[in-house]
């Protein structure tokens, strides 16, 4: 009896904290700005506070309703400081990185339209405004672009502006069809719910090329805008970037999300030129204008083959896991894969490839012994078995692992 009266209280009290907290979270989301500006900050003290002055002048001339969150990312100088004074909201995020400072803006952001600069003064912030009229209009990525914008003398060194931004931004536009001009600029604006989708997880300066990546498998709606780049305002050090290292973690970033240029094209292409060089040579040498072609062309030929598949093979289970993993959008190859693959038929392929070869070296064998096991003179048929056994092998063993990666379950049948 005294357990059931003394457990009404702590219900009622459970019940009223529960109250309590849902009634704070309504008064908080009430409250909340309709837009977060995330700058992010590694020892900005010359720069951060006009950031935040004019991102907050932004704000007001448009009656924007917003903050200004500074994310502060290890400085060893008085940023922190300085930005709160003049008037942001300071989070600090101890894991060193622009992707690490941006996800925890981004994390710590409270509007639902977040925009993000770089603190070094580098970018008009009255284009602010700009960004959220997008945002707002249904984009769920706005992307600033300095090169359809404005670029000031001094702003963008002749190497980054004429090589480095164009190539990166057209191979990512040409693996993932993303339609974007820059890429890597610093200035864009997405919605909370995009991002929340993105799953962006880089820590370092891809994080840029990840937002966009993320985006265009999505399929979310990216808009592109011209914007104004000024020279670097800061004196006491120069740009966090470093081109060459941070331009090979972009690449690397693109090709480890693009399976069909790494593995599939180059497979193609590999055990085309192989097939060629085995088959034509494979009942005598050929000669065409008087060059020959003879078993010294096959064994490269053999060679080729067989690095040929077994990158085609790595492909495939690269699309597979992607698709399993929601890293990527489904496309013709995988449609293909799914629609026509089965293990059985992946075993019984693979058997035949194997047996093909094996009856080859019995035949071998057969004649070598009828002939009083003399000399062995059997390149051409003994290479082209080597490599339907090997082949045949890879088919059998593969077929089960691209079994197992396609019978993964998506995210999207977890949630």
């Amino acid at each position: 009896m005294k357990l059931t009266v003394g457990a009404i209280p702590n219900e009622s009290a459970a019940e009223s904290a529960l109250v309590a907290e849902r009634s704070e979270a309504i008064v908080n989301a009430s409250n909340a700005p309709a837009v977060s500006i995330v700058l992010p900050c590694l020892n900005e003290a010359e720069t951060v506070a006009m950031c935040v002055a004019e991102a907050l002048t932004a704000l007001k001339r448009s009656a924007i309703d917003g903050e200004v969150l500074v994310v502060d990312n290890g400085s060893t100088d008085a940023s922190a400081e300085l930005a709160e004074r003049a008037g942001a909201r300071v989070v600090h995020e101890s894991r060193r990185g622009y992707g690490s400072a941006l996800r925890r803006g981004a994390e710590e952001a409270r509007g639902e339209y977040v925009v993000i600069a770089d603190a070094d003064g580098s970018y008009d912030l009255s284009d602010i405004p700009r960004f959220v009229d997008e945002l707002r209009g249904g984009a769920d990525l706005v992307m600033g672009s300095r090169l359809r914008g404005t670029i000031e003398r001094g702003a963008m060194p002749w190497l980054h502006r004429h090589i480095g931004n164009p190539l990166l931004s057209g191979v990512l536009n040409l693996m993932f069809r993303s339609r974007v001009s820059d890429a890597h600029c610093g200035m864009r604006g997405f919605t909370r719910s995009a991002f929340r989708r993105m799953k962006a997880s880089a820590a370092g300066m891809e994080f840029a090329s990840e937002m966009v990546v993320k985006a265009s498998l999505a399929g979310m709606r990216i808009v592109d805008i011209p914007v104004t780049l000024r020279p670097d305002r800061r004196s006491l050090h120069g740009p966090h970037l470093r081109p060459f290292r941070d331009g090979w973690r972009h690449l690397r970033f693109m090709l480890l999300l693009s399976p069909t240029y790494v593995f599939l094209l180059p497979a193609v292409f590999c055990a085309g030129m192989g097939l060629l060089a085995l088959f034509a040579p494979a009942f005598g040498p050929i000669r065409i204008d008087g060059l020959s072609f003879d078993y010294h062309y096959m064994l490269l030929g053999s060679l080729l083959t067989i690095l040929g598949f077994q990158v085609l093979m790595t492909g495939f289970f690269a699309k597979a896991y992607c698709h399993a993993a929601r890293l990527g959008r489904d496309d013709w190859i995988l449609d293909i894969i799914k629609r026509y693959f089965k293990l059985e038929r992946g075993l019984i392929g693979g058997m035949i490839l194997f047996l093909a070869g094996l009856a080859i070296y019995i035949k071998i064998l057969v004649a070598w012994l009828a002939s009083g096991m003399g000399e062995l003179n059997a390149i051409r048929p003994a290479t082209m078995a080597s490599t339907l056994m090997i082949i045949g092998a890879q088919i059998v063993f593969s077929s089960f692992f691209l079994s197992m990666l396609l019978s993964l379950p998506g995210e999207s049948s977890k949630n």
